[in-house]
């Protein structure tokens, strides 16, 4: 694979739901009452990306595994808004965009990006103000540009079908659209605070046990965290780290939060989150 090397869960009624990401993220969808395969390029242009209301002050798009989008957040301050996470492509910033704009609320004015890979990150070139991302992630992003343009856009979709409809022009369609990789507009080392009016937003390098450029974001007025793909195993053998998942789960049990978003899940209880870090083996 050609991205450098790199150091699930879902949330019920019932618990925590371990089926690893491993096994399910990138599974093929199958139609079981019609025993048949379902050819989702068919399908997953159709859909209209929606958002997801927590409190008045932050909401959040839902993930979508066929296109590998994951959550994008939304928090609206007093003075101006925030996003975390620019998403997978151009595409899907200006569909999140869409869904802010039908629901009124003003475009955010700075991006913080949680992780390198290319689902959070390749649509930075789309979006409204400024970027946001620790050093190292900002670095990763440089190094990808430059493996991009050495080996092509041919083996970045190679990487997995998911990628590929994400940049397919239409629906089946063998033209894509371009690739385009930016960097950081604003870049910090270890943690910081950002202050929109009646409300902030901490940025802050975490170890995890996904990668070693993971950023979180804690909103302490809402008692909320953005989590990003922190809580997954190593990328890309998806390979557990019970060590860095421990001391994960101890940065976010030391912070007053109720609850957690990651970015392929549902929202989450803090606790559910810290029991599920701490169950890996």
């Amino acid at each position: 694979m050609m991205m450098p090397a790199q150091d699930g869960t879902s949330h019920s009624g019932a618990g925590i739901v371990k089926t690893y990401i491993a096994e399910s993220r990138y599974e093929n969808r199958y139609d079981y009452e019609a025993g048949r395969d379902i050819n989702m390029d068919n399908i997953i242009h159709q859909k209209e990306l929606k958002l997801v209301r927590i409190s008045d002050r932050i909401w959040y798009s839902e993930y979508d595994e066929e296109r590998d989008r994951p959550c994008l957040g939304y928090v609206r301050g007093s003075s101006w808004s925030l996003a975390v996470d620019a998403g997978h492509s151009g595409r899907h910033v200006e569909e999140f965009y869409s869904a802010l704009e039908r629901e009124k609320l003003p475009l955010p004015s700075i991006t913080v990006i949680t992780h390198w890979h290319w689902d959070h990150a390749f649509g930075m070139h789309a979006i409204s103000g400024l970027s946001a991302a620790n050093v190292r992630t900002d670095s990763y992003l440089r190094h990808f540009t430059k493996r991009l343009d050495d080996e092509g856009e041919e083996a970045f979709f190679s990487l997995d079908p998911s990628i590929r409809r994400e940049y397919s022009e239409a629906p089946g369609s063998d033209r894509t659209l371009q690739v385009i990789i930016k960097p950081a507009d604003i870049t910090f080392d270890g943690e910081m605070t950002l202050r929109m009016g009646d409300i902030r937003a901490k940025l802050i390098t975490s170890i995890s046990p996904h990668t070693d450029d993971s950023t979180l974001v804690y909103i302490p007025e809402e008692r909320f965290l953005f989590v990003g793909d922190s809580i997954c195993g190593r990328f890309p053998t998806w390979e557990k780290d019970p060590q860095k998942a421990g001391i994960l789960a101890r940065t976010i049990e030391q912070m007053d939060v109720d609850l957690c978003l990651g970015g392929h899940w549902p929202v989450m209880n803090k606790h559910v989150l810290i029991d599920f870090l701490n169950s890996w083996e």
